[in-house]
């Protein structure tokens, strides 16, 4: 198997390989299809241009190899999205000899409209009929051979899932080789012959019938357009396109094709005729669109037979509580923190282990040191310094992630994250946001970092730097272990056992829901100063809920999500480790570097509610979050390295000589909720949105919003005689 991740245009001629596009609705199964096909796991690159994924594999068969294009899920051919413009464009021009159309056969109709917009530009192609398990158990029947027959190629049946149908499928595709289901694009004009032997011609030849004026218009463009476009272009198609006035096809035209004055001269005069009869380019969209779907309905009455007329009853039943206008948000609200629930109570014990472990490890590598005559530095700066934060960094993140991502991975298969986009897709708006922007946030969770990655999905190139600004206010995995610690001890320390976990939990939901609001408005701050705009519309679809894979959700989010991420951490965490050993360990007069900054930054971070110590360790934790709590322990300590408290009575105890109160308590909460993303997420952030600017502001903003917050606790706090 073979990766590639090269630009849309094939390799074939140069390979001798078929490529063939893979296309389809968002969860409808492709990517299993092609992993299934290629043996490849995962994604590689982007599309020249765009922050879109792109994936290439290979596949044999009958000692035939093909080479499969991943092309990004959409729901629509005309584009309005970067991923409907790239899957429109290689499919018509970027080098796909055949397509592939994967459909959810649990939704055969809504699937179709993609089946015949791609048979309107290629005859080329094959319908994948997917998830044929889930149908069967509804008793949803695809009649194979009636939809071949309405479609004019060859559609068949799979279940990618336990890999049924694919040789089937694999076959179809070669039959497009050997002819069958296939034929030759030729002019209407009589007379003209078939060029595109071996290929067969179809005896039907599926056809949308639209409107005559513009099946006129569009068979007066057609024939001009047959003698100067090349041939592998489907001319009705691209005469349809120009009437629309599509400006990627117009483009398309320009760059790469020269026409005749007289040609142009024609597109804009049918256009103006139509425009007369009342069809201007959004009308003209709507009819389109319109004869689409019903050719879609019409295909799917006659194609799909239902033995169970209530066949989705059981899906009905949990969206009316799951997105019902009263229930919708305080499920998902009790969901949220039946996570936190099961992530704190799980991490707990595997986190002290794993740190027992790591720092046993620790006390042999000093032995080893002291063996070999090290000198006294370099062991404090690679043992005490480097690989103690690095121990401290995977013990305290690994186990929850471990716990965290399977379970958001679980809520991904099942089905229900679109659900929460649907739940806030309103409040969104009403901010001048994309409801997208709720599953951007979800995966904030685990990491910031992923959360900005995941802003991909964002069509408006706007409200993705909304959502790439604004999501450092939820917290990630890596803030939780500080707003954890101080909920445990400043508010619910005098319970005990399960008592304290769960009014723990209660507690870190009620700052989740803080972050949101926050994001809710920084996003309508943004969208009425430096983004103005208005919120776009999208499509979102809410998938059939399906029953996890557990085996295979739990190795790919620790393999893709917990791993990755920890990596990433432990990269940056390294070389702070190494700063931090360095600024406890140098004197300037009577004292570290460490104790003159945060003297320097005491008069500020008063103002705060906070101490200089709290806010140097937020500043030295930028590459990793984690590290915050046992910076601030070092310096109470006027230790050396980064050390480690085994019980919360005893650092509550510390941390209250130091002079906490309740209200450094939620000011710092505060300040870790609200404050700048981590050195990783940063980076992201400029690769993303690729100018300095937005990563600026995404630095700035937070940052700014916390001080503020934290200053109002505080002096109110303190006016009314509540602190010190």
């Amino acid at each position: 198997m073979k990766k590639r991740n090269d630009g849309i245009h094939s390799g074939d001629e140069k390979r001798g390989l078929r490529t063939i596009a893979l296309a389809g609705n968002p969860n409808v199964g492709k990517s299993t299809i092609f992993n299934a096909l290629t043996g490849m796991r995962q994604h590689t690159g982007n599309w020249p241009g765009k922050t879109v994924s792109s994936a290439r594999g290979e596949y044999e068969f009958e000692g035939e190899l093909y080479e499969l294009v991943d092309l990004p899920g959409t729901y629509s051919l005309m584009p309005h999205s970067a991923e409907e413009e790239i899957a429109r464009n290689f499919i018509c021009a970027g080098g796909a000899w055949a397509t592939v159309v994967v459909c959810d056969a649990t939704c055969l109709e809504r699937n179709l409209n993609l089946v015949i917009q791609t048979l309107e530009i290629t005859d080329r192609a094959v319908v994948c009929v997917n998830l044929m398990d889930e149908a069967k158990k509804k008793g949803i029947i695809p009649n194979f051979n009636k939809l071949s027959e309405l479609l004019g190629v060859q559609v068949v049946g799979t279940s990618a899932r336990s890999a049924k149908g694919l040789k089937e499928l694999k076959r179809a595709v070669q039959k497009l080789e050997q002819g069958a289901y296939s034929h030759a694009p030729k002019s209407e004009q009589a007379g003209e012959a078939d060029c595109a032997a071996p290929f067969f011609a179809r005896e039907k030849l599926l056809r949308v019938e639209y409107p005559p004026e513009v099946e006129e218009a569009a068979r007066t463009l057609q024939i001009c357009l047959e003698k100067e476009i090349p041939f592998s272009i489907n001319a009705r198609w691209m005469a349809l396109r120009l009437l629309e006035g599509e400006e990627n096809v117009l483009n398309l035209i320009k760059e790469g094709f020269r026409l005749k004055e007289e040609t142009a001269d024609l597109i804009e005069e049918q256009r103006k005729r139509l425009a007369g009869l009342g069809m201007d380019s959004e009308r003209l969209k709507d009819i389109v669109a319109l004869c689409v779907a019903e050719k879609a309905d019409e295909i799917a009455k006659e194609g799909v037979s239902f033995v169970k007329a209530d066949y989705n009853r059981r899906d009905r039943k949990l969206d009316k509580i799951l997105t019902g206008k009263w229930t919708g948000i305080p499920f998902m609200l009790a969901l949220l923190a039946a996570i936190f629930y099961i992530t704190i109570t799980g991490a707990n014990y595997p986190s002290q282990l794993l740190a027992d472990g790591l720092f046993w490890v620790q006390d042999r590598l000093t032995d080893f040191c002291m063996n070999i005559g090290m000198p006294a530095w370099l062991h404090g700066a690679l043992v005490l310094g480097i690989y103690r934060v690095l121990a401290w960094v995977i013990s305290v993140m690994l186990p929850p992630m471990a716990i965290f991502f399977p379970l958001f991975t679980l809520l991904e298969d099942f089905g229900y994250l679109p659900r929460v986009a649907f739940n806030l897709d309103s409040s969104f708006k009403k901010c001048g946001a994309c409801g997208k922007q709720s599953l951007t946030m979800c995966m904030g969770l685990g990491c910031n970092a992923v959360g900005v990655t995941g802003c991909r999905i964002i069509d408006s190139p706007r409200e993705r730097l909304i959502a790439i600004i604004t999501n450092s206010f939820v917290p990630c995995n890596g803030r939780f272990p500080t707003i954890i610690a101080i909920i445990s001890m400043f508010f619910v320390g005098s319970a005990a056992g399960l008592t304290q976990t769960m009014l723990s939990t209660l507690i870190l939901t009620g700052v989740i829901v803080v972050g949101v609001v926050m994001t809710l408005l920084m996003s309508k701050l943004l969208s009425r100063t430096l983004l103005k705009g208005e919120p776009s519309s999208f499509t979102l679809e809410l998938p059939p809920y399906r029953r996890p894979q557990i085996g295979k959700v739990i190795v790919r989010s620790i393999l893709d999500r917990t791993l990755f991420v920890l990596g990433r951490a432990a990269a940056v965490a390294a070389p702070a480790g190494l700063v931090i050993w360095i600024m406890a360990n140098v004197t300037v007069g009577d004292a570290t570097l460490l104790a003159h900054c945060s003297g320097f930054l005491e008069p500020f971070a008063h103002l705060l509610g906070l101490d200089g110590v709290i806010l140097m360790a937020f500043i030295l934790g930028w590459p990793a979050n984690e590290i915050v709590v046992p910076i601030i322990i070092m310096a109470y300590m006027a230790a050396g390295t980064i050390t480690d408290y085994s019980s919360l009575d005893s650092l509550k105890s510390l941390l209250a000589d130091n002079g906490w109160t309740w209200l450094t308590a939620v000011c710092t909460i505060i300040f870790s909720l609200m404050h700048w993303p981590c050195s990783t997420t940063c980076i992201t952030i400029k690769r993303e949105s690729g100018r300095l600017k937005w990563t600026a502001a995404a630095f700035i903003l937070p940052t700014a919003a916390g001080c503020l917050i934290c200053f109002i606790v505080a002096s109110v706090s303190r006016l009314l005689g509540l602190a010190p």
